[in-house]
């Protein structure tokens, strides 16, 4: 049973791969921090290409003078109009920008202009991806800067062209003094500015094996004929270290080089092609899955998992090329927000969300906490507060058969207001989701989502069907029959005929009208039912079993997910901006399938609610509702581990939504819905991918960095694999964020594994922007 377990694990989620997302300081599009007046450019974005870097210092200048609140300051003032901290790449562009606006500008740098590219190896190759692109600003890469020492010669010369001289000094912190910014830096120095430009790149410290006899260890490779007849080991998985293993070796050392992971997703192409050449040569002896032990005088211990033994490798020198981090201290002492951290007030907040939304749930749902609520009365006395507007309102809800009676009877619902504001917030949240992610793609699939939940999902069930019930509909014949078999009766036939209807609320159950678009068992209530309904065992059934199914085959989980779902609604739309939250790597991965052990769970009752069924009398029958919805005989509520309390209102409300703003919007869609995990088996068959074109791909990480579902996108895109993993819900986030339109969605022939078809629905600003480029060419 275990090993099945494990087998029908490795299927569904474990094989995909897990890697995770760097911390960085949180910005937004435009480079703009949480602390007002400060830009983060260069390699602190998360894009570590030169290109990039020019672009994004030039273009948060350029920002900053479109500002209406920013006014260039006169010479004479003691404050600067704008302070560049660091003297990179995006630094010197930024500077050079804001020379060529007038501004009042310095330049910072702790050592000297390009330190970290004067620092790169020697003969280190240089890619300026994307070889199409022009970086806004005056800093070109147009020469041939194919090695470090090339790129260094060419952005000295442009430096002192542009006669810009960088003021030496380190910046302590950032410190906000009223509408100035104020630059602490050593020796008790300060220097005021109105902007300040962060251009530092990833200047924290080296990233350590932390094991013993690592002294010995180091991690900056000046140049590779020092290693000549020596054996070296190289650690590492990124750029830097495959790099300096082929340098190494081609310099004429013995070299062996140890990763973590079972292969490489972070170097570029070339240098992936470059390795496997080099270890086809038996110039480098790669070893993946491994781990570094302990470092010896004359050798170094490695631990491989998969073999459960520790290897011994003769040893000289050791380079850690694990990369540097980003100074956070920086960013924690100047009071910025990181990616991923919470601060007091942030836990505050989010203490005072998570109340607000275990009330809003309970109250909903009349639940445990139902007699401390002061709102109880509130539904029910909206019409008659109302009333006061005057006698034509009066009059009209008298008037049974009119709509606005319809509406005022709705709105003695609890559900009538928690769907409307649930509604609004979709129809809200949709447009600043458009605004921001201006592509043909979100634009219709935001308005589709809205659209579904504004009709089906709301004006359908609270307005439109008992507006019709109202004036007759469902009194006789064919729509009687349709309404007897989808909506039935709460009252009895008698007090139905005589229009003898309760104070509170319509005389049919129009609330089942949800399971027009939420299917089970997303929504069970159709299903799980005293007595069968057959209308709706019929519609569940086919939804389940049948459309779902040919959806996912054709278009994805996401057909469904990210097209149709009300909680997929709500999560594009309210969690847009809260998509880089969630949390990625192994451990994540393996929560993914708790939504498995739901939906069985699902499955069991529909087992025990068809058991029950067929012996009315059976423990089953009688003790379903318990089960269901925590109430036993009498009514009352009891049972706070039934299935609504558990599934729908904590986990699918309560965590769903109060965890928002926090692990992303996705959090119940990803982790426990029982409709997705279906989805997930589903998707297993699946014609949808991502496709990737692996030339353009850069491994920047941006697209995995975005994804709420916790998918590692970029380790597939930069091997040029078609991403399969069943959790992707089409948002288009990680299509739209990469910065050099590697990704698009498609379907895959599965007999050949080739392309079938791209959607024709642009989802990337950057290929929208090429096929207006070819189209002008």
């Amino acid at each position: 049973m275990v090993n099945l377990l494990k087998n029908y694990t490795h299927w569904l989620h474990g094989q995909w791969p897990d890697g995770k997302t760097e911390t960085l300081p949180a910005i937004d599009e435009n480079g703009k921090s949480s602390l007002s007046g400060v830009y983060v450019v260069g390699d602190l974005t998360g894009i570590p290409l030169l290109k990039f870097s020019a672009d994004s210092g030039a273009k948060a200048v350029a920002d900053i003078t479109r500002d209406s609140s920013f006014q260039k300051r006169s010479a004479s003032e003691d404050i600067y109009d704008i302070a560049i901290i660091g003297g990179g790449v995006s630094g010197y562009s930024a500077a050079i920008e804001a020379q060529k606006a007038g501004l009042k500008y310095v330049l910072i740098e702790a050592s000297k202009a390009f330190s970290t590219i004067a620092n790169f190896p020697k003969g280190k190759p240089i890619y300026t991806y994307p070889t199409d692109m022009k970086p806004a600003g005056e800093l070109s890469f147009e020469q041939d800067v194919s090695t470090k020492e090339k790129l260094l010669d060419s952005l000295m010369l442009q430096a002192r062209a542009s006669g810009i001289e960088p003021t030496i000094g380190v910046v302590n912190k950032i410190a906000k003094h009223g509408s100035t910014l104020s630059l602490d830096l050593e020796n008790d120095k300060a220097i005021k500015a109105h902007r300040v430009v962060v251009a530092i790149g990833r200047a924290g410290k080296y990233r350590e094996l932390g094991v013993e006899g690592e002294s010995k260890a180091v991690n900056r490779l000046h140049d590779p004929a020092d290693y000549k007849g020596k054996d070296v080991l190289v650690v590492g998985g990124g750029d830097s270290a495959v790099e300096s293993a082929i340098a190494v070796a081609e310099a004429g050392a013995n070299v062996t080089l140890s990763y973590r992971q079972s292969e490489f997703t972070r170097p570029k192409p070339e240098n992936q092609d470059r390795l496997k050449q080099a270890e086809a040569d038996k110039l480098v002896n790669v070893v993946t899955k491994s781990e570094v032990k302990q470092i010896n005088d004359d050798s170094v211990q490695l631990y491989v998992p998969d073999q459960g033994s520790e290897v011994v490798v003769k040893n000289d020198a050791v380079l850690t090329m694990l990369g540097r981090e980003a100074p956070l201290a920086f960013f924690r002492k100047s009071k910025m927000a990181i990616q991923g951290e919470g601060t007091a007030l942030g836990w505050i907040a989010f203490a005072f969300f998570m109340l607000f939304a275990i009330g809003v749930y309970d109250w909903k749902n009349w639940g445990f906490l139902n007699g401390l609520w002061s709102l109880t009365q509130f539904p029910n006395t909206m019409p008659s507060v109302l009333s006061g507007l005057g006698e034509w309102w009066q009059s009209e809800i008298d008037d049974r058969t009119s709509l606005i009676s319809t509406i005022a009877y709705s709105m003695k619902s609890r559900s009538f207001y928690y769907t409307f504001v649930y509604t609004s917030a979709i129809g809200i949240f949709g447009y600043l989701r458009i605004k921001n992610r201006n592509t043909p793609y979100v634009k219709v699939q935001t308005i589709t989502l809205f659209s579904i939940q504004a009709i089906p999902l709301f004006l359908l069930p609270e307005v439109f069907l008992p507006w019709m019930g109202y004036n007759g509909a469902f009194d006789s014949g064919i729509g009687q029959s349709i309404a007897n078999s989808l909506f039935p009766s709460y009252i009895s036939a008698q007090e139905l005929a005589a229009q003898q209807w309760p104070e509170w609320g319509h005389p049919r159950a129009y609330w089942h009208a949800y399971g027009f678009i939420l299917a089970w068992p997303l929504n069970v209530y159709n299903v799980f039912t005293p007595t069968p309904i057959m209308g709706w065992l019929i519609i569940s059934a086919i939804q389940t079993f049948v459309i779902i199914p040919l959806l996912v085959y054709k278009w994805g989980k996401g057909a469904y997910c990210g097209w149709i779902c009300s909680c997929g609604a709500l999560a594009e739309t309210v969690g847009d901006k809260q998509r880089h939250k969630m949390p990625h790597g192994p451990f994540w991965n393996k929560l993914n399938m708790l939504g498995q052990a739901i939906l069985l769970v699902a499955f069991i009752m529909l087992v025990i609610r068809i058991t029950g069924w067929i012996w009315p009398d059976s423990w089953m029958n009688n003790s379903f509702v318990f089960l269901l919805e925590g109430k036993n005989s009498d009514g009352q509520l009891t049972n706070p581990f039934a299935w609504k309390w558990i599934v729908d209102v904590l986990l699918g409300g309560i965590l769903g939504v109060g965890l928002y703003f926090k692990f992303s919007g996705r959090t119940w869609c990803r982790f426990a819905c029982p409709l997705a995990a279906l989805m997930h088996i589903y998707a297993r068959f699946s014609k949808f991918r991502i496709f990737a074109e692996k030339s353009k791909c850069i491994s920047c990480n941006q697209c995995t960095s975005v994804c709420h579902q916790g998918i590692d996108v970029m380790n597939f895109a930069n091997k040029g694999k078609p991403m399969e993993d069943p959790q992707c819900v089409r948002c288009s986030a990680c299509v739209s964020t990469c910065p050099t339109g590697v990704l698009s969605f498609g379907e895959i022939n599965k007999k050949t594994g080739e392309i079938a078809r791209k959607d024709s629905l642009a989802a990337s600003k950057v290929q929208m922007s090429e096929v207006i480029y070819k189209a002008k060419v």
